[in-house]
């Protein structure tokens, strides 16, 4: 597994070693980094995505790859992409691997050139990837739902810290979440898939626009904040705001901005059939519920959906730094310099 150190890999790894599978992760070496509570269940490698030598050394007699990398912001971040699924695809040329799964994001019905970097950099990988001889499952997802989540901390952040929802009017678009542990039952699922490469479209229970989300979680937390649609305001300018105002890293906040204006829901729900028999998808407010229970001292009985160890420092609600300081600094950063 690539990423298994990421928010979704470190909730995916302890359900593969529950289901009874034997788990290889990788790593950068970062001696800085601490070990994963789950870290003495499984081997890890030592592998930079970019090396191909390495690539192929930790696919070595590897039946299935998860491949859980995403760059997400940055000059060359489509680049980088890029290069490190090519590696990928040679290294399970090369070594034999049966299956990769891939966890992508939602490619909205929209022309090419409408598209952005970051939905056309996923696309192209799901591509590189599935020109491998091995069964490539897609999983497309859009919104994840869950404390630690980018899309889930950057919901709660803006609704807590900004007084007045104000929601540019192209982001009048539909969305259509997923919790986190459902994405999680359709990943495992992926394993077991007998048919051809595909991808699959995976969403909740729930499509709404993106400013009854907002709303939605302001309900369930009980804040009151009104909802002002703003025409013209540019998308760089809202990726800005956003970024400067959340204490998610602003680069990936403006990448996500950037698909904001398009309709992010599954176009099937063929998914479903990836899922355990009598699964039950999580509501919206059964999410939001869970998703800010409190901490546990044990994450072996933690709740996947709730806070875990090595979530990034930003997750869990941000900083307690006073939401107004946050909005002057946001207003400031957008501002353009004199």
């Amino acid at each position: 597994m690539t990423g298994a150190t990421g928010y979704v890999g470190g909730r995916l790894v302890p359900r593969l070693l529950e289901h009874g599978h034997t788990v290889r992760t990788t790593t950068t070496g970062n001696p800085d980094r601490e070990s994963p509570w789950w870290g003495d269940r499984v081997e890890t490698f030592v592998m930079d995505v970019l090396d191909p030598e390495q690539v192929a050394e930790a696919c070595e007699g590897i039946d299935a790859v998860y491949y859980l990398i995403h760059g997400m912001g940055g000059d060359d971040f489509a680049r980088t992409d890029r290069q490190a699924a090519h590696n990928l695809a040679d290294a399970v040329r090369a070594q034999g691997v049966d299956r990769v799964v891939y966890l992508s994001g939602i490619v909205p019905d929209a022309g090419d050139d409408q598209l952005s970097e970051h939905i056309t950099s996923r696309r192209e990988v799901e591509q590189i990837l599935s020109e491998s001889p091995a069964t490539v499952v897609v999983l497309r997802a859009a919104v994840l739902l869950g404390s630690g989540s980018t899309s889930f901390e950057i919901i709660r952040q803006v609704s807590e810290r900004m007084p007045v929802h104000t929601v540019p009017t192209w982001m009048d678009s539909l969305v259509q979440p997923i919790a986190v542990v459902d994405a999680l039952e359709a990943l495992v699922g992926a394993l077991d898939y007998s048919g051809p490469s595909r991808h699959f479209d995976v969403g909740g229970p729930d499509r709404l626009r993106y400013g009854a989300l907002l709303d939605a979680y302001t309900s369930h937390v009980g804040l009151q904040r009104p909802t002002v649609d703003v025409p013209l305001l540019p998308t760089a300018l809202v990726g800005t705001l956003v970024g400067s105002l959340t204490d998610v890293p602003r680069p990936t906040v403006e990448a996500l901005v950037e698909s904001l204006r398009h309709d992010m829901v599954a176009a099937d729900d063929d998914f479903l059939a990836l899922l355990p028999t009598g699964h039950r998808l999580v509501g919206l407010d059964e999410a939001f519920r869970r998703a800010l229970a409190p901490r546990t001292t044990s994450p072996h009985e933690a709740d996947p959906m709730g806070p875990l160890p090595q979530d990034p420092a930003w997750a869990d609600g941000g900083d307690e730094r006073p939401a107004l300081a946050k909005v002057v600094d946001a207003v400031k950063d957008a501002l353009p310099s004199t």
